[in-house]
């Protein structure tokens, strides 16, 4: 018997590895119905013709699932931990006015062979949010690493490339005191804030329920719909702001510059979110939590009631003002 190893006999199979990219094909494909890349899927690297552009920009993204991912995958929703991939990297392409056009993946696991129905499985979410909104699924990485990834454990991070024509770019520099800031409602906790999630139900076992838990586990929202619907009604947004870590006043101050607003949001109607939010300081969680709005349009006041019958559950959150600094509060 030979004493040479192969890379197999290592813990990487390659063969494995291109079985599995073909098995993830259909997946692919569905994320091609509108748009198409340039050249074949599985190349060193994937193009697209952007000859429909006049003066094409292009923007990018990279972002990741966080913590939420163990209890994600604790809770056997994998499918889910694809959407969240997916959201936390389209959503901040919309932010620019651009299209999402291209997502690439990172996957990093210990086994392919065993973790093969599992990574599927997140492919399968990252493809039902890319066909949705007109996304081609690129590409990416999946890397087995024995030995460095734990077993059972899958590392996720994903990327982003979108385009938009420099004529049509959102600027957050044309907004100014009397813009009214409208804010639409996110679908729980989105993939942010986890890590103290966890830390209450770690010393807080039953506060939720297996139902309760799931519920609050729900995808981050694809907020492509309120961007869609905006161009087709012809309006002009001065900013667009993507509520993740660092909540309303954080994502907001990075571009208003020497501008503030103090802003009323409307109670989260969300029992497993309550439930959490007793547990979190009444200041911190501002500053932690997307407070039950995950997007936020900003539009000068003659644009507001147009802006408002744009995308489900939408509220007027407030007016900016000279001086810098958001304050948040609840409804009463």
């Amino acid at each position: 018997m030979s004493s040479k190893l192969t890379y197999r006999q290592s813990g990487v199979d390659t063969i494995e590895a291109q079985s599995f990219v073909h098995n993830i094909s259909a997946h692919v494909k569905r994320t091609q119905k509108n748009r198409s890349l340039f050249n074949a899927f599985g190349l060193f690297a994937a193009a697209y013709d952007l000859s429909s552009y006049k003066q094409p920009v292009i923007v990018t993204g990279a972002d990741g699932v966080g913590t939420k991912t163990e209890l994600l995958f604790e809770q056997d929703m994998l499918e889910t931990a694809g959407k969240d991939l997916v959201a936390m990297n389209v959503n901040d392409i919309l932010t620019t006015g651009g299209d999402p056009l291209l997502f690439l993946d990172y996957l990093g696991i210990s086994n392919l062979k065993r973790e093969t129905p599992r990574i599927t499985r997140l492919v399968s979410g990252m493809s039902d949010y890319l066909e949705s909104c007109n996304c081609i699924l690129a590409g990416g990485e999946t890397a087995e690493m024995p030995g460095v990834v734990p077993e059972n454990l899958v590392e996720l991070a994903g990327f982003c490339i979108g385009c938009v024509e420099k004529e049509c770019m959102i600027d957050p520099s044309r907004v100014q005191a009397g813009d009214v800031l409208i804010g639409y409602e996110s679908d729980g906790f989105h993939a942010n804030g986890w890590s103290l999630v966890r830390r209450i139900l770690a010393q807080n076992p039953n506060l939720l329920s297996r139902d309760e838990l799931r519920a609050a586990l729900a995808p981050t929202r694809l907020y492509n719909d309120v961007v869609e619907q905006m161009r087709a009604a012809k309006l002009t947004p001065k900013a667009y702001a993507h509520i993740t870590g660092g909540g309303l006043p954080e994502n907001l101050e990075r571009f208003l510059g020497d501008k503030g607003a103090d802003l009323t949001v409307p109670f989260w109607q969300n029992d497993p979110v309550q439930k959490v939010l007793q547990y979190v300081d009444e200041n911190d969680r501002f500053h932690t939590f997307n407070m039950g709005i995950g997007w936020v349009t900003i539009v000068s006041p003659d644009q507001v009631d147009a802006a408002m019958s744009v995308g489900p559950r939408s509220h007027v959150l407030g007016t900016l003002r000279q001086g810098a600094g958001i304050r948040v509060r609840v409804a009463s």
